[in-house]
């Protein structure tokens, strides 16, 4: 087989053979294909679509790429549910940090495999690593070994877990092909099946600024994801969440950790609730697919209990140690940015909506996104939000502060945020909720019959 035959079998919408796919998956793994011809064939997939049998076969292709987890097995098993929560992306969604003590807590193992800052969006590993000396490089022995302890663990990729998607992964955000929901099907799932999962829920992000900001669009990817990881054996839901505002009141690295910190020891704000209320339904939703409590409405409680009694802060700050972190800085004046700038609203009115993605690109200017592969990221910068779509302000009312490495950074940003914001001399229309839905086996099922043949329909290329 040769790379050349294969893009330009996917160029012209002719589906490859899993035999196909496991030779160009296996070539990303060892890297004996080109950059360049992977970075080409990832366009032809975007652009021409994938079927869903390419979709599930790339997928398991990715999984067994390298090494896999088996949380059950071996000559110390672990006996509780390993059960996992994945985001789609957004601005300001710090959840991992919430749900996972939480579920934790409640008596399962978390084993989350993370990634870092893609396109606009934040990376979980860039936030955690935020933390002065903590790692998220484990081993899969070092790994085990946290699930005992402290019953979640939040890791990167190791170079033999999954190794075609982190080559992948970091030449979707350097070619544009970022938003390709068969891409980010395989990506996710990849990492998430090789973790010998027994449930996973999925929070797929529809709005202003998530990666699918069609609501049609991010339905059918919740569909496609729910149905392969099913197909894999895999307890799987995906909820369908609003990402038309930044998630809380931060947006960065340092700043997202200490708002979930805070929320971890019950400090609640009319700006974080909605990010708590996502948290506890994602949690419930681990624990009742996990088998560890009989109805929703039961784990409901049981999750709204263990934040109400500490005992998800105490996991998470065990997280943190076990995991070589700092956790003094949790209790004092750690974040220092050197730059700060608050932003006051250029006029009296209704802040009546926001461009999400545009927010997310701000603060990928304030340095705490990256441009370039290996890029450092500053854990300081970031946006503290002072109002939701819906607030009046009054003019010269602070609206946002900003925090940067360097004045320079500043101009672009401020005129990127500026340029976000719609106001309103009325008040504009209510929000819809927070999760406008849940699929699932059933319900993802039934969206993909409807469209069976939509991933190679002209104009619906990026469905797919």
């Amino acid at each position: 087989m040769h790379p050349i035959d294969l893009i330009r079998k996917t160029r012209d919408r002719q589906p490859l053979t899993p035999e196909e796919i496991r030779f160009l998956v296996a070539g990303a793994a060892s890297e004996t294909i080109p950059a360049d011809q992977l970075a080409a064939w990832l366009m032809a997939a975007r652009l021409s679509g994938l079927s869903l049998d390419e979709i599930h076969q790339l997928t398991l292709a990715m999984r067994d790429s390298g090494e896999r987890f088996h949380p059950h097995a071996g000559p110390q098993p672990l006996t509780a549910p390993a059960v996992d929560k994945h985001s789609t992306g957004g601005v300001g969604d710090k959840t991992s940090f919430l749900v996972a003590p939480i579920a934790a807590a409640c008596g399962l193992l978390v084993p989350m495999i993370s990634g870092r800052a893609l396109g606009h969006t934040g990376g979980t590993l860039d936030k955690l690593e935020s933390i002065p000396g903590l790692r998220t490089a484990l081993s899969l022995p070092q790994l085990h070994a946290a699930l005992r302890s402290t019953g979640l663990a939040i890791v990167s990729q190791t170079p033999t877990l999954v190794p075609a998607d982190r080559i992948l992964y970091a030449l979707r955000d350097r070619t544009a092909t970022v938003d390709s929901p068969g891409l980010i099907c395989a990506s996710i799932l990849s990492k998430k099946l090789a973790a010998g999962l027994d449930a996973l829920v999925l929070d797929v992000k529809t709005g202003s600024g998530a990666f699918l900001t069609d609501f049609a669009q991010a339905r059918y990817l919740a569909a496609l994801l729910v149905s392969t990881a099913e197909s894999a054996g895999t307890r799987t839901v995906a909820l369908l969440t609003d990402m038309n505002q930044p998630l809380g009141s931060a947006a960065g690295n340092w700043i997202e950790l200490a708002e979930s910190v805070a929320l971890l020891r019950n400090q609640r704000s009319r700006l974080t609730d909605p990010l708590r209320d996502l948290c506890l339904q994602l949690a419930a939703w681990m624990l009742h697919l996990g088998g560890v409590a009989p109805s929703l409405p039961a784990a409901l409680d049981r999750a709204e209990r263990a934040l109400a009694d500490g005992s998800a802060l105490d996991r998470f700050l065990a997280m943190v140690r076990t995991q070589g972190g700092d956790t003094t800085v949790f209790d004092r004046d750690f974040h220092q940015p050197a730059v700060t700038h608050t932003l006051l609203a250029p006029r009296s009115g209704y802040l009546a909506a926001q461009d999400t993605t545009a927010l997310g690109w701000v603060v990928q200017r304030l340095g705490a996104g990256r441009t370039q592969p290996g890029e450092p990221v500053d854990p300081h910068a970031g946006i503290h939000f002072h109002a939701r779509n819906g607030d009046f302000l009054a003019l010269d009312q602070p609206i946002a502060t900003l925090y940067a490495s360097h004045p320079e950074q500043l101009p672009e940003a401020i005129a990127l945020f500026h340029a976000a914001l719609t106001w309103s001399d009325t008040p504009p229309a209510p929000t819809g909720p927070l999760v406008h839905s849940v699929l699932d086996l059933a319900a993802a099922r039934q969206i993909l019959s409807e469209s069976p043949t939509q991933a190679h329909t002209p104009g619906h290329h990026a469905v797919i």
